[in-house]
């Protein structure tokens, strides 16, 4: 029996499938825990002490990518910094939002036990929330886990489960059945299950995109949006489409990734794609979806960090990328926005050691010499 990943937990049967209950999008939302808990899910105030390391998480700043792809570039790509977050990426919303809606629900109080599948970021983001809030949590990874988020997690005091590669190969599936055993097992354990619960959608629905607009004065032309959960995305689509915003909104996938119709392959870079189609994919409706080779991403990280100085994870540059790919298609003056979702320091071994590219990868001759180019992903 194939397993399935339902709204807000899982269940063992294609049969079981639960119908998407997403939470009310319009009107006014209450911030979970404004009263009992109000670092959880709060905005801080602005000021100089506006930041403290028990807010769930910051208003990320927005940032000028002007010599991205260098003066003649007709348009203007805009990119929100959520590699700021206290664990390094935008999972700290999404994890925030996550736990805050288990709380809700009365499904996990302090002393209990989360269980989630990760291939690192949320991981990090789960683990430092839960040892705030006194909950235990158990991150089920596989063998391509990003190494320093891992190590991140055990530091935070989660316990780590690793999971061998099945023969099929997909890693993602092997993790979510090894939560539906470890549900099972632990006595009150819940899972967070990121890849269906709506209230992964609710914190970029509420936040990163009212964010971006708020500080940008207007809401940009088009929206570049990694996908793996599709919660970012979805959430994103959910604010521009209760504010009218004309945005378009781009999903930014995995070669290799299943995900909106992708044919299946080999991925080894982690936080991008999916081995099997997310019940929150289903919600979501992009206008265009691009598909970037893992070499691709490293091209895009690489040009960001020499070009601008900003050294970021593969989802990032599989972003740089799909820009690259769109730029010559767009009208003078068009306004990009785009996610820094997470930083480069954990990708420091993989994504910017030649060693490993050439390895793993392909050519790294071929990644330098586009590099030298202005647009190394212009087919002119």
């Amino acid at each position: 029996m194939n397993s399935h990943i339902g709204l807000h937990g899982y269940t063992t049967s294609q049969q079981e499938e639960p119908e998407f209950a997403a939470p009310e999008w319009g009107g006014h939302v209450r911030a979970p825990f404004e009263d009992d808990h109000p670092g959880l899910f709060r905005m801080p105030e602005p000021g100089p002490a506006a930041v403290r390391l028990h807010d769930a998480f910051i208003p990320s700043p927005l940032t000028s990518l002007d010599r991205l792809f260098g003066a003649r570039s007709a348009a203007q790509v805009i990119a929100k910094l959520d590699l700021l977050q206290v664990s390094g990426s935008t999972k700290e919303r999404t994890a925030a939002s996550l736990l805050a809606g288990l709380m809700e629900r009365g499904d996990l109080t302090p002393g209990g036990t989360v269980v989630e599948s990760t291939s690192g970021n949320l991981g990090s983001a789960l683990a430092r929330q839960c040892a705030l809030l006194g909950v235990r949590m158990v991150a089920v990874v596989d063998e391509f886990a990003n190494v320093a988020a891992l190590q991140a997690m055990k530091a935070y005091g989660a316990r780590v489960v690793r999971v061998p590669t099945p023969e099929d190969g997909n890693r993602l599936r092997a993790r979510v059945l090894k939560v539906a055993e470890l549900l099972e097992k632990i006595p009150g354990a819940v899972t967070t299950n990121q890849y269906g619960n709506a209230d992964n959608a609710r914190a970029h629905d509420l936040t990163t995109m009212p964010e971006f607009v708020a500080a940008l004065g207007a809401p940009p032309d088009r929206m570049y949006v990694a996908v793996s959960t599709t919660g970012t995305l979805l959430g994103c689509q959910r604010a521009i489409e209760r504010a009218g915003w004309p945005t378009v909104l781009v999903a930014v996938d995995a070669a290799g990734s299943v995900l909106f119709d992708g044919e299946r392959g080999e991925r080894r870079l982690p936080g991008l794609g999916a081995g099997f189609v997310t019940e929150l994919s289903r919600h979501a409706r992009p206008e265009a979806v691009r598909r970037i080779s893992e070499l691709d991403m490293v091209k895009g990280c690489r040009m960001l960090a020499r070009r601008e100085g900003i050294l970021a994870g593969a989802s990032t540059g599989a972003i740089v990328a799909a820009i690259g790919q769109d730029l010559e298609s767009l009208d003078a003056g068009t306004t990009v926005g785009m996610l820094v979702h997470d930083g480069g320091l954990p990708y420091l071994p993989t994504v910017y050691d030649d060693e490993w590219v050439a390895g793993n990868l392909g050519d790294v001759g071929a990644v330098e010499a586009a590099l030298e180019r202005a647009n190394p992903f212009s087919t002119r």
